[in-house]
């Protein structure tokens, strides 16, 4: 799945697909949203083709020190990138998150180790056992929305996204659209 897959290597390039492709318009414009939608599009029109001509067992010919370099050096990037989220203070709060992530790290090293649960994912098992203990024992800790709300946004909503038509009429279907947002695909 995309939680324990790829998430990180698509964030790090889409970052810089957002830049430039703001750059690409007016000033305000924000044009770089609607050229990473049309980019995600283009990614699973790829995923579908290479499914039906049944090209992932290439996959196997890449070396595996490639895919470790490319996997440990993504883990530096986004370990890099998420430093300046930590406080520089310690209050009780950041201990408690620790501890929380510190359980959340044992038990998926530990889980399968118990012969009975080790066909259970470690990290679905993980989070569910935490996020119980955060709920029931009423805990106060940090969230996603909370970070977005402290930001001056107004948190997360809930329900479905309304798919946005303006899509089509920012972005145009031309080879030069293809050229920008194919390498990023």
């Amino acid at each position: 799945g995309m939680i324990s897959g790829a998430t990180g290597a698509l964030a790090v390039v889409m970052v810089h697909l957002v830049a430039e492709g703001n750059d690409m318009g007016a000033a305000g414009e924000n044009l770089g949203l609607y050229y990473l939608f049309a980019t995600v599009i283009l990614m699973g029109i790829i995923q579908m083709l290479a499914g039906v001509f049944k090209l992932g067992k290439f996959v196997r010919l890449i070396p595996h020190p490639v895919m470790m370099g490319f996997v440990n050096g993504l883990a530096i990037v986004i370990f890099l990138a998420q430093l300046k989220l930590f406080p520089k203070e310690y209050d009780a709060n950041f201990w408690l998150m620790l501890a929380l992530v510190g359980l959340t790290m044992l038990i998926m090293w530990g889980l399968p180790k118990i012969k009975k649960l080790s066909k259970l994912p470690e990290a679905l098992i993980g989070i569910l056992i935490v996020s119980a203990i955060v709920i029931f024992g009423n805990l106060e800790v940090a969230t996603v929305g909370s970070f977005i709300r402290e930001g001056g946004g107004e948190g997360l909503k809930g329900g479905l996204p309304t798919f946005q038509w303006d899509i089509f009429n920012k972005v145009p279907f031309t080879w030069e659209t293809l050229r920008f947002i194919g390498p990023y695909a």
